[in-house]
């Protein structure tokens, strides 16, 4: 799954990266985005061949939904069945997108009280995206909310040993397939949606402070000696 990640990239980087019109990206770093908070995603404008960055609330809520809830519970979409689900098979089909970042989280359990949070990313620091779907909700009073959700897939083996499940990542060559608002058949984009060479990627033991969702500042990319290696301080014999 993926519960945490970050985009820290500078406007300019993430506008060039995925050839948007620089004056309409507006994004200040994040290093720890949790579900229900806002965050940057692309999409395809249908009667137009551009793309825009918009902002989004984390947790995608289908536009049947009763009231927002369910977005705690499809902050994630498993791409093996998305295309089935009521909550994202509509989205599946006429709602991709691509969530940017430039790194994610998983913690590796380690005992019963301690797991060790690793970040992963591209092997060279590159900024990268994640298959995601929106969707648009409207509440009862018909204000529109719009949210996202990011499909994950097997894990690779870099991620393996600390999960059986790690986002899906789009190369960048088949951006423009993700994004095609003609392409309504989930088959034709099912290829995309594999685990990413291990060999693109590279993972390292950050601080449990990723953890608390307030911590949201440069020391939490930093990396550490991980808890299982850490000397044992305090033992006298």
């Amino acid at each position: 799954m993926c519960g945490r990640y970050r985009l820290t990239s500078k406007e300019r980087y993430i506008a060039q990266h995925f050839g948007l019109d620089e004056s309409e990206v507006h994004w200040t770093p994040r290093y720890n985005i949790a579900p229900t908070q806002e965050a940057a995603i692309v999409r395809q404008d249908r009667k137009q061949p551009k793309r825009n960055f918009s902002l989004m609330r984390w947790g995608l809520i289908p536009a049947w939904a009763k009231d927002i809830s369910i977005g705690f519970k499809t902050i994630n979409a498993m791409c093996e069945t998305a295309a089935e689900k009521a909550a994202f098979r509509e989205a599946m089909r006429k709602r991709r997108c691509l969530v940017p970042a430039d790194g994610f989280y998983e913690w590796q359990k380690l005992s019963r009280k301690e797991k060790q949070p690793y970040n992963i990313g591209m092997a060279d620091d590159s900024l990268f995206a994640f298959a995601g779907l929106w969707e648009r909700w409207h509440d009862p009073a018909g204000a529109a909310l719009n949210s996202f959700t990011i499909l994950t897939t097997d894990a690779n083996s870099l991620v393996s040993g600390i999960h059986d499940r790690m986002p899906v990542i789009v190369k960048p060559e088949d951006y423009y397939l993700w994004l095609d608002p003609g392409m309504n058949d989930p088959a034709g984009v099912a290829d995309l949606l594999k685990p990413l060479d291990a060999r693109l990627m590279k993972k390292y033991p950050v601080s449990t402070r990723v953890g608390n969702a307030d911590n949201d500042d440069a020391e939490i990319i930093k990396e550490i000696v991980p808890i299982s290696a850490a000397p044992e301080t305090g033992r006298l014999f």
